[in-house]
């Protein structure tokens, strides 16, 4: 049986799986809130050792956070790992505490490449952070 149609046989169940038992997932401390075709968010509980020498929640959590939701969405639809080419985030607005929410869409999908968006919000709504990400389909 090839490796492509191992793919197709993949549900989300088995998604939410390996993203759950990823070991960098669990460190970062992300929670899988809703795992559905094209309708993936994310949440995290920010900790002390997140911040940075502001006491913000540091950037590099946010993108971690965004590639992350967007390669979740990108996989909830094709049903095949991907991997980032390219991240872009804009950083919109500090956050101290709580929790932040990620969510994802995929703007188009191709056989090898999918274009996604993510955003970063705090508990309240506000908008934190936007990203755009370019995701390669390992087939």
């Amino acid at each position: 049986m090839s490796k492509e149609l191992l793919d197709t046989d993949v549900d989300l169940l088995d998604i939410r799986k390996s993203f759950e038992n990823s070991p960098f997932f669990s460190l970062v401390g992300f929670q899988v809130v809703r795992l559905e075709e094209g309708n993936v968010k994310i949440k995290l509980l920010v900790r002390d050792e997140l911040l940075n020498a502001n006491n913000t929640l540091h950037g590099g959590v946010h993108a971690t956070m965004l590639d992350t939701i967007m390669g979740m969405s990108a996989r909830s639809l094709s049903k095949t790992r991907c991997t980032t080419i390219n991240l872009n985030v804009n950083y919109l607005s500090p956050t101290k505490g709580g929790e932040v929410f990620a969510i994802g869409k995929v703007l188009n999908q191709g056989y090898r490449i999918v274009a996604a968006e993510g955003e970063l919000v705090d508990g309240e709504g506000n908008l934190l952070a936007k990203a755009t990400g370019t995701f390669k389909l390992i087939r």
